[in-house]
């Protein structure tokens, strides 16, 4: 985006936020969301958040507007006094999410608040911090060095994409910025220990992540725009040119979805605020949405984001696409997981391998035009209505046809992978898997019983195939089909009822494997299932297409032991 259309985006953004701004405590009033973790609030209209009112400030302050000056250092003067500044407290150098929930109520505490804040002040001091008042800029970097303890002390491994690289920025920019060398050193040394392991797997740990891959793209951005490292530079050119890549392969025009699969995701849609970031960056080339219906988020001003000439056209045209790309790699550099694409003008498919059934993964993603709408159908595992991390997903996939199962580890997590341990043991009114098909159902069909369900969307048929389904003593797993205004659910139900402890480590089997298959022309499956022993093998004929086969352990079993089985 050109510089006068980005201020000219900035000042109008800012404008739309006039009226959230509550001077009372000098913060930016949100309505409420949480992902379920960290914060224990539930409910509320309104809060107050830390990361959103210091984006501000730094908003307020690249505006150049006298009139906005004041207010921006009346709100630094807040977020820092809500850092906890005490170097002998366990949460030392962070913030809590909200104003209304200190770091104590939290459960636990978000360590990634160093890392958002501190970049936002880095920032806030680099561009503007010769014209603060004395005392707010002491304050500033008090609380900027503060920030790079807590990072330093945390110490994230490259795997843990986005922060790896935003960690790096505070504490690169930080220690060139104010001239502080073991800050700068640990920053370049953690963006080296970055790019190596990159290169090493072949992609981004956080995986083709919709909302991560753009992060990483804006913080890689970042650290290139402010650096005055040339070695840094030159690597982050390298990984930016990837994490266009992968974006861009992954689009698909005709129905504007970043395609499946996603490592992490917070929607099933792409949202207006995400096609405007992809917009945004081929400045003038491309035209997601009407310039009435853009979203311009205020920490894009002032940092040079473009997506390379070389991919506009991916995000133009759709031809048919397949992608096998290994997402992890054992030591000798074999792949242990892998993630399949296929695209065609009105499907796209994306699946992984293996992975937990976490609510932010997207294991398994389709997306299939409806007339000039999209809709969409995501595989789920459901303990009393959430997303059950301790499901364990495989499967196979070769073009719009997926084999998959789904076994159950003994050591994981409940609704979140590592915050939310159960340990293999659970107390469920109601555990399901779920075919989810959403967005556009105008022309939706959907039916059938027993073993199969046939869906049709505008002229596309897709077949939700049971093949194999046993949990305890239970096997006689039927689809239930619920429609709703907004979704329909197509099931199998494991129980639904009286809550019920259930002890994986004492079931001697509970596994399911089942087919996916998308197609325009109606087709017929044709599976063999077998089991000996331990085991279950499926091997599944789509039609004239593809024969798949995965045998998977039939006994819960150490979430390592489940993975990597395709």
């Amino acid at each position: 985006m050109s510089t006068d259309k980005g201020r000219a985006a900035l000042l109008n953004a800012l404008e739309e936020r006039e009226p959230d701004f509550n001077a009372s405590i000098r913060m930016l009033r949100r309505p409420f969301s949480s992902p379920g973790y960290h914060t224990t609030i539930k409910q509320a209209d309104y809060v107050h958040p830390t990361r959103e009112t210091v984006q501000y400030a730094v908003a307020l302050l690249d505006s150049g507007q006298d009139t906005w000056r004041e207010r921006a250092f009346s709100i630094l003067e807040q977020i820092v006094s809500l850092q906890d500044d005490d170097p002998a407290s366990p949460t030392f150098g962070i913030w809590s999410w909200f104003y209304e929930e200190p770091l104590s109520q939290m459960a636990p505490p978000d360590w990634n608040w160093a890392d958002f804040c501190g970049k936002q002040l880095v920032l806030a001091d680099v561009r503007h911090g010769a014209s603060f008042p004395p005392a707010l800029r002491a304050a500033v970097k008090k609380a900027i060095y503060n920030s790079c303890e807590a990072i330093i002390k945390r110490n994230v491994g490259p795997e843990y994409t986005n922060i790896a690289i935003m960690g790096a920025f505070v504490t690169l920019i930080a220690g060139e910025h104010f001239r502080e060398e073991r800050f700068r050193r640990y920053g370049f040394d953690r963006l080296e220990r970055f790019y190596r392991h990159t290169k090493e797997q072949g992609t981004f740990q956080e995986y083709n992540s919709p909302t991560y891959t753009i992060v990483a793209i804006e913080e890689l951005s970042s650290i290139a725009t402010e650096t005055e490292n040339g070695e840094a530079r030159a690597m982050i050119e390298e990984l930016l040119d990837g994490a266009w890549e992968m974006a861009a392969y992954h689009f698909h025009p005709a129905v504007k979805q970043w395609a499946g699969p996603h490592s992490r995701s917070y929607d099933k849609l792409l949202p207006p605020e995400k096609l405007s970031f992809i917009q945004m960056a081929c400045d003038g080339h491309l035209h997601l949405l009407p310039e009435s219906e853009l979203i311009y988020n205020l920490t894009w001003y002032g940092n040079r984001i473009s997506c390379p000439a070389k991919y506009h056209q991916l995000y133009r045209e759709v031809q048919e696409r397949h992608g096998k790309q290994a997402v992890a790699k054992r030591a000798d550099g074999s792949s242990s997981r892998e993630a399949y694409l296929y695209m065609n003008p009105r499907v796209s498919v994306g699946s992984f391998s293996s992975n937990i059934m976490w609510n932010q993964c997207r294991n398994l993603l389709a997306y299939l035009t409806n007339g000039p709408a999209c809709t969409y159908i995501h595989f789920r595992v459901l303990h009393d209505g959430y997303d059950y991390c301790s499901a364990v997903y495989n499967g196979i996939q070769e073009e719009g046809s997926v084999l998959l199962g789904v076994t159950f580890a003994t050591n994981g997590g409940g609704t979140h992978p590592n915050l939310n341990p159960v340990h293999g043991r659970i107390t469920a009114s109601d555990l399901r898997l779920r075919f989810e098909i959403g967005g556009s159902l105008d022309q939706v069909a959907v039916d059938g019983q027993d073993d199969l369900v046939n869906v049709r969307v505008d002229g596309l048929h897709v077949k939700l195939g049971k093949l194999y389904g046993v949990f305890g003593g239970k096997t006689d797993f039927a689809w239930e089909i619920h429609k709703e205004e907004a979704q329909v659910s197509v099931d199998l139900v494991i129980h639904s009822g009286e809550a019920r402890t259930m002890d994986f480590h004492s079931l001697s089997k509970a596994c399911f494997l089942l087919a996916f298959d998308v197609t325009e022309a109606d087709r017929v499956l044709q599976a063999e299932t077998k089991e000996a022993g331990s085991s279950v093998e499926t091997k599944v004929r789509f039609g004239e297409g593809a024969v798949l086969s995965l045998q998977l352990p039939t006994a819960p079993d150490e979430l390592h032991k489940l993975m990597h089985r395709s």
